[in-house]
């Protein structure tokens, strides 16, 4: 049984809305650490990185990679860390903070093996680029980036363009993309299961279907869960909510599917805010899935 080492990046800065920053602080007090200790790990949490906040930088010039320079320097951090959890042999959970972070944790992923698949498990694709957001937000980019599609700065963190291979990504939970970036995923080939398609088929089929694709020749799967994959019924403290999500027990069925194809390699959760939470439940909601990524059953 690998170690778990878990590290915060407290970053709103890929974000249009605050307070994502908070996420690490939420999902450690909603019992994170102790949670996986029942479960028998040896869990050691390596702190935050250092993350500056929005008001201490001046916001980068281009609208359409908002705090470019900002985003990229944690990201190459995150790379580094990431890097060093995976060398020493452990198992990294990287706690968000906005979904831009993802950008450093596939790349310090990418320093041990491009051979690895991807579930992105989200409600959206975060297939934008600067030609195609409309926002600038750079939370709405990750998977492009990972993929090699972006801006150089991005895109090059880790020395390696592509971090990750599109025919063992999936994308899951999906229900709003825009034109263009639905237009990225066809053409880079990235399997991508929409709420429509959950509904036809069912949870089950579609993990089983997700699992083969990210292990086909791979090292192992890297999970990016965002908590606005779930409806907001269940996870009301994300920034950008879309209803029509996954389930309590749909979430639960799909990392309880994970948690037996014993391919984990590194997991990042992300989007949780405090500020528009109610009582703590969409981080308490996110331990609770992370006991069953790690093997929490009910009996």
């Amino acid at each position: 049984m690998k170690e778990l080492r878990i590290i915060g990046v407290p970053s709103d800065l890929g974000q249009g809305r605050r307070g994502v920053d908070m996420g690490p602080s939420a999902i450690r007090y909603a019992g994170l650490s102790a949670a996986l200790e029942r479960l028998g790990y040896k869990v050691e949490d390596l702190g935050n990185i250092n993350v500056p906040t929005p008001e201490m930088k001046e916001q980068n010039q281009n609208a359409k990679l908002r705090y470019l320079h900002e985003v990229t320097e944690v990201a190459k951090n995150l790379c580094g860390m990431v890097s060093q959890v995976v060398r020493e042999g452990h198992l990294p959970i990287i706690l968000g903070g906005d979904h831009s972070i993802a950008i450093g944790s596939l790349a310090g992923m990418a320093q041990s093996s491009t051979d690895y698949g991807v579930i992105w498990f989200d409600a959206h694709g975060d297939m934008n680029t600067e030609q195609t957001t409309p926002s600038g937000n750079i939370h709405g980019m990750p998977l492009a980036v990972s993929l090699g599609y972006g801006h150089d700065q991005l895109v090059t963190i880790g020395d390696l363009k592509q971090k990750v291979k599109p025919e063992n990504v999936v994308l899951v939970g999906i229900r709003s993309i825009d034109e263009d970036e639905a237009r990225l995923i066809r053409e880079a080939g990235v399997r991508c299961y929409t709420m429509a398609e959950i509904d036809r088929r069912g949870m089950a089929q579609v993990m089983t279907e997700a699992i083969e694709i990210a292990t086909n020749g791979t090292d192992g799967i890297h999970l990016s869960l965002d908590l606005d994959s779930l409806d907001p019924m269940f996870a009301p403290g994300v920034g950008t909510p879309v209803y029509g999500g996954v389930t309590y027990r749909e979430g639960h069925l799909a990392m309880e599917m994970l948690a037996a194809s014993d391919s984990l390699v590194s997991v990042d959760v992300v989007e949780v805010n405090p500020i528009l939470d109610e009582h703590n439940r969409t981080a308490i909601m996110a331990v609770e899935l992370v006991e069953s990524l790690f093997g929490k059953t009910v009996l």
